[in-house]
């Protein structure tokens, strides 16, 4: 389906003929054609170049409810060498979320094999979405984008890539208008960016330029909470830039915005009802913004939206994990170097998988999946016995005790951190639990492995995420009250536990048959020897997911001083440094009563 924007500029030629013929007095000045220009994008990738086979990730939906395979870099590499074919003014870019995703082929290698990729199929530019920033701006900035390495190279970074080179970073920048500096309105990024297009014998090149703006969600999200960092709204911000472009000469412009919504299920339609933040937006924003397209919300739309004065503009999301191409056709005036928006039409074109998979991009693909299991065999550490998810009684296990002692670790070693004490949601009231697997001392099926060996992908599997290790600063009644919540009525009177565990400077006891709300004597608390203070000030280690309520325990609100520490995989895999071996805690943080 195309959705064209031709409304009004057919059906005068013959309607008004007058009583007499007008005769020009010179040869009439032949107009120029219109220029055409293409723009491919596509969305939250999230480094899912392994074609997928479940329907979440790996089908889209069509208007007569079919389903249809889609998916995976040997396909998108083809689909977008088949959709350029023909055009002079082509632009490829991402609307951000290109990596930190989950597959391990490429979240083993710090997601380096995502880059490869995008340099690979031309690339020209990407907004930073929310996941950009899931480890910090400097990696970002510096690896990412500049090919910068850190610790081990070929261990830690800098992989060798499926060409034979060392990974030298992306071909093109990140762009983000509106996360800036804490305290700062200057965006530590570039704004935007200006694509110059040909216009065809007699005219100069016609300039394009794309804002790049970024979820005001990012800078307090679970993953990519960053205390340093500031999100202007998107708004203003793109007013602002619009404005700009103009003042520099630029008609042509263009949001590429990682923030979404929702326009029904099927991959290039609009329901009649479109909601969410970008559609707001849309609805807003400058009149001088030609088009805008979308990403983070993971939906597929092909809408149309008016703009304040009226116009038609197209406002387009590609889904995620590659499932979808995002095209947008404009036709630019060329004397007016302005989007001639009558003629503009946008497509989204499923990624499907009944074309030739790119014989380049399966190869990579390939390399990184083999890489994968190499990876996934180094031992980092020795473990004395089985360390489990297996609760006790009173709500201890071992790997949660072993967890809140990795987190506490991690405090100790971030500056500004040195946490008191840490704490970990075991059993999350809401959402995820980061606890996901068990360790086992006896050795597995992967020939690497040995009795009482950890290997990284194992490691990887029992714990985390990709959500930061935050030190807060905390009262002592909060953390009274979060212990308190470890017990939650439910709507049918039963009470359910969901236990915290706490790092080995913690003991407390609890009385189960008190009531609910009472069940934790301050008194009873113990931290590094001394007796929980409800008015004193604790500095507190746990994930942001946590702390900003994701878990769903609400004790945390307010918290105040946040400094972001280690990954929560790195951290636990930090803790087993220097190969030394690990024994299963003790369980003898927690005492209940009778």
């Amino acid at each position: 389906m195309q959705i064209s924007f031709r409304r009004w500029a057919v059906g005068l030629a013959a309607a008004t003929l007058s009583a007499f013929t007008v005769v020009p007095s010179g040869p009439a000045e032949a107009k120029q054609p219109p220029v055409d220009v293409q723009l491919l994008s596509i969305t939250d990738l999230h480094g899912y170049l392994k074609p997928q086979s479940d329907a979440a990730n790996g089908t889209v939906k069509d208007a007569q409810g079919n389903t249809i395979v889609v998916g995976g870099a040997p396909y998108i590499a083809t689909h977008l060498k088949n959709l350029r074919a023909g055009h002079r003014n082509s632009i490829t870019f991402s609307t951000g979320d290109n990596f930190s995703g989950w597959p391990n082929e490429v979240s083993f290698h710090m997601d380096e094999p995502t880059i490869e990729f995008l340099n690979s199929i031309g690339v020209q530019f990407s907004a930073v979405g929310n996941h950009e920033l899931d480890l910090s701006m400097e990696f970002l900035r510096d690896h990412m984008e500049r090919g910068g390495c850190f610790s081990t190279i070929d261990v830690d970074s800098c992989f060798t890539d499926s060409s034979g080179r060392r990974f030298h970073g992306a071909d093109f920048p990140f762009l983000s208008a509106n996360i800036t500096p804490k305290g700062s309105t200057k965006p530590i990024l570039p704004p935007y960016v200006i694509k110059y297009v040909e216009a065809g014998r007699g005219h100069k090149r016609i300039p394009i330029g794309f804002i790049n703006l970024t979820t005001p969600t990012t800078v307090e999200g679970s993953t990519s909470y960053q205390p340093g960092l500031d999100n202007l709204p998107m708004l203003e911000t793109a007013n602002k830039y619009a404005a700009e472009l103009k003042r520099r000469g630029v008609e042509a412009i263009i949001a590429n915005v990682h923030e979404g919504g929702t326009a029904g299920d099927v991959f290039d339609r609009c329901n009649t009802n479109p909601t969410g933040p970008v559609f707001d937006f849309a609805r807003q924003v400058t009149p001088d913004i030609d088009a805008i397209v979308t990403g983070h919300w993971h939906a597929l739309f092909n809408c149309t939206v008016p703009d304040p004065a009226g116009n038609p503009r197209p406002v387009v999301e590609a889904a995620n994990h590659g499932r979808l191409i995002s095209e947008i056709n404009l036709k630019i005036d060329p004397k007016t170097r302005d989007v001639i928006r009558s003629a503009t039409v946008s497509v989204n074109h499923p990624v499907t998988r009944d074309v030739t998979p790119d014989p380049a991009a399966a190869k990579m693909v390939d390399y990184w999946l083999a890489r994968s299991d190499q990876t996934y065999a180094r031992p980092i550490g020795k473990i004395s016995g089985d360390i489990t998810r297996a609760r006790a009684a009173d709500g201890e296990s071992t790997l949660g005790n072993l967890i809140a002692d990795a987190e506490y670790a991690d405090s100790q070693r971030t500056e500004g951190g040195k946490a008191d004490l840490a704490l970990v949601a075991t059993a999350p009231l809401k959402g995820s639990n980061s606890l996901r697997g068990d360790l086992r001392f006896a050795k597995g099926s992967n020939p690497a492995d040995a009795d009482g060996t950890v290997l990284f992908g194992e490691a990887r599997a029992v714990y985390g995420y990709a959500n930061p290790v935050l030190t807060v600063s905390l009262s002592g009644q909060q953390i009274d009250q979060a212990l308190e919540q470890q017990w939650q009525t439910q709507a049918d009177g039963t009470v359910k536990f969901t236990p915290f565990a706490v790092s080995a400077n913690v003991r407390y006891s609890y009385d189960a048959r008190k009531p609910v709300g009472e069940r934790v004597d301050p008194a009873g608390v113990l931290i590094n020897g001394a007796t929980l203070d409800p008015s004193r000030t604790y500095r507190v280690a746990g994930l942001a997911y946590t702390f900003i309520g994701g878990d769903g325990f609400t004790a945390f609100t307010g918290f105040t001083d946040p400094v972001r520490g280690s990954r929560d995989y790195e951290a636990f895999r930090s803790y087993f440094a220097d190969g030394r071996t690990v024994a299963p805690p003790a369980l003898d943080r927690v005492t209940a009563a009778g």
